[in-house]
């Protein structure tokens, strides 16, 4: 039987993410899976494009900043002293820090971009925010959700210990 893509259907794609000149941005070497219904497992807006899909169908969906990882917002950049962190800082590691004033429901990941002059530069923003980008994905299995999957609005590996 081949299942479409409606709600309550757990959806496995392949995937590619390019920006919109065409350079690779994610090659998706795990495919993606996901629980189909609003459940905010994935963009809205992929989950739109696929919804009535089969195994074998692919979409591409081209996204604005505001529909994948938001704009860009510079005031997500802290600048810190350097013997705040980690003796082997290097660039690309990953922090988790709250931003001014925020509290622990605000956590972001904040990445160094720069090491320079006894200081480090940290950017909470995505690496992908402010980007426009090209989502293609074909999907390659649909099944129905668990009643559990369902209840918890997600899907569940084996690991969440209750089906």
């Amino acid at each position: 039987m081949n299942m479409q893509v409606i709600k309550n259907t757990v959806v496995t794609l392949d995937y590619n993410v390019t920006d919109p000149d065409g350079d690779l941005v994610d090659a998706g070497e795990e495919p993606l899976v996901y629980l189909h219904g609003g459940y905010d497992d994935i963009f809205p807006m992929i989950e739109e494009a696929l919804q009535g899909k089969k195994v074998g169908e692919s979409v591409v969906v081209k996204m604005q900043p505001d529909d994948a990882f938001g704009e860009y917002d510079a005031e997500l950049i802290q600048i810190e002293p350097r013997e705040d962190f980690p003796k082997e800082l290097r660039v690309g590691m990953q922090f988790e820090g709250l931003p001014e004033g925020g509290d622990e429901d605000d956590a972001l990941i904040y990445r160094v971009t720069e090491i320079a002059d006894g200081r480090v530069v940290l950017d909470g923003n995505h690496p992908l925010a402010g980007m426009a980008l090209v989502f293609t994905c074909t999907v390659t299995a649909v099944r129905p959700a668990s009643a559990g999957e369902i209840a918890h609005g997600h899907i569940h590996d084996g690991g969440c210990g209750d089906d």
